[in-house]
């Protein structure tokens, strides 16, 4: 696999006085990590410490932090730089007022454009054909504007210089709040407070539309969404976009002494949920807060997942399909709760909960009576022989899956007959990707409601389940594994988890 630059990219740093102190720091924070407490054996506490992401691609993956005075001078000193380096995008630098001289007012226009100075010149010298973007909160649009509008306008395919972008609580959706029925957005957008427009459905738009395009049309059109990235010939594939999205919004308020009460419940602490990613791009929740030292960066549940989306190299996406749910019609609703572990690590890498805000809808039965669409309850990538036991030749993870049905009587939760947080149907699906004994690679699944003794004791043995016929050959295996008999009175008697494990680069 080749070697690629990484280039991270930091948020919003608000007004003069949070630039000048963001500009302190040479890293502009990526620099640093956080420690928190387990439950260990004899339920005593125990000390956890993740570095920092930098850090860790030093150690895990043997990338170098080139200095010499600064990065820039680094460069600027140096032709033949390794590729498998990390870089920091110091777009703030201009807009302080900490280096004497007059300080550039901040456009995210201009730190886009001076991302892709940065680019060109670490393709150049390190003669890797593109580079990973890794960006938090308002660096992702800094991104997306470099994708979406800088490179196109120069005629040049943002392919041909971006290889993968990874975002931490990027707000693709803009950031919205809960409370002012829009008069609060309106505000912002108008004033301009700090540069926060750049949140605002309008400063969206004229900074992700080609100069073209915004001639022709100034203003967003109807129905215009700011999280959608286009994904035809030339633009940027969203296939090779993951979002990480946070869910604990309480970490946030009591880290910065910022409500969450504005935004809601449903989000980071500042970021909605629902605008935290762009669709149809891979992407994970995990129970983590916006930023600060319980923030997504500084977390290894976001370490873990970007890893493995720039290192992997097998795709796994586990599908609900041919389920009806049975029910009562408009009086039910249905949700899935997933948890879902790799072997080998000390956290779970993506979990939508109820109590988390952000279970899985699942769509009724349709008229006709055929199943409902297909549900993506997953997302991951594996990577051969990271946390592998050595009597393993299998990567393994495991897929926890909840069904729950919510009763309503008028519009209103109906209580008579509930059970509160509990499951109609509860269990995990225990997935190994490798080779059998024969060197053929395959797909073994079974539930842990029919494995004897341990998880960790259970190996896949016999021959691969058979290929489904709509894949066959090119390296990608698809596999139906039915669900158990406890849930087929609730989904129907076809219903099952299909699995697609996919080459990745």
């Amino acid at each position: 696999m080749a070697e690629i630059p990484i280039v991270y990219v930091r948020g919003y740093a608000g007004g003069t006085s949070g630039v000048n102190s963001v500009v302190k720091d040479p890293f502009y924070g990526f620099n640093e990590g956080s420690t928190h407490v387990r439950v260990g054996p004899q339920n005593k506490p125990e000390f956890h410490q993740f570095e920092s992401p930098l850090l860790r691609l030093h150690l895990d993956e043997g990338y170098e932090i080139l200095v010499q005075g600064s990065q820039e001078a680094y460069l600027d000193r140096h032709d033949d730089i390794p590729a498998a380096s990390i870089w920091v995008h110091r777009f703030y630098d201009e807009s302080a007022t900490t280096w004497g001289g007059e300080p550039r007012e901040f456009r995210l226009e201009d730190a886009a454009s001076d991302l892709l100075r940065l680019i060109d010149t670490l393709r150049a010298k390190t003669k890797a054909p593109r580079v990973h973007l890794v960006a938090h909160s308002m660096g992702g649009l800094v991104c997306r504007c470099l994708l979406q509008k800088i490179l196109p306008d120069l005629g040049r395919a943002p392919a041909d210089c971006v290889d993968k972008l990874f975002t931490y609580g990027t707000p693709h959706g803009g950031i919205t709040f809960d409370v002012g029925l829009g008069a609060v957005e309106r505000l912002r957008d108008a004033i301009g407070f700090n540069g926060a427009d750049i949140f605002g459905p309008q400063r969206m738009y004229e900074y992700l539309t080609p100069e073209a395009e915004l001639a022709r049309q100034p203003d967003p059109p109807h129905g215009w969404s700011a999280r959608e990235m286009p994904d035809g010939p030339g633009s940027f594939p969203v296939s090779r976009v993951f979002c990480l999205v946070g869910t604990n919004p309480t970490d946030y308020e009591v880290a910065l002494g910022l409500s969450s009460f504005a935004v809601g419940a449903r989000s980071d602490g500042l970021v909605r949920i629902d605008n935290a990613y762009v669709p149809r791009a891979h992407r994970a929740y995990v129970y983590r807060s916006h930023s600060g030292r319980y923030g997504l960066v500084n977390a290894e549940e976001g370490y873990q997942n970007l890893r493995r989306f720039l290192f992997g190299d097998t795709r796994v996406e586990a599908d609900l399909v041919d389920h009806r749910l049975s029910g009562e019609g408009e009086h039910v609703t249905w949700q899935a709760e997933v948890k879902l572990a790799v072997r080998g690590l000390p956290v779970v890498l993506h979990e939508r909960q109820a109590a988390q805000w952000c279970p899985l809808p699942l769509p009724p039965p349709d008229a006709d009576g055929a199943p409902a669409a297909p549900v993506t309850l997953a997302t991951t990538f594996l990577r051969s022989g990271a946390s592998r036991p050595a009597d393993s030749t299998t990567m393994r993870y495991a897929l926890e899956v909840r069904i729950l049905s919510l009763r309503t009587r008028d519009g209103l939760l109906w209580f008579k007959d509930h059970l509160e947080q509990t499951a109609d149907f509860s269990d995990t699906l225990i997935v190994d990707i490798g080779t059998n004994e024969t060197g053929r690679p395959g797909v073994w699944a079974d539930w842990n409601s029919v494995i004897a003794g341990t998880i960790r004791d259970h190996r896949a043995t016999g021959t691969p389940r058979p290929a489904d016929d709509e894949e066959s050959g090119g390296g990608v295996w698809r596999v139906h594994v039915p669900l158990p008999d406890s849930a087929r009175s609730i989904l129907g008697e076809r219903a099952a988890i299909r699995l697609t494990a996919t080459p990745w680069e």
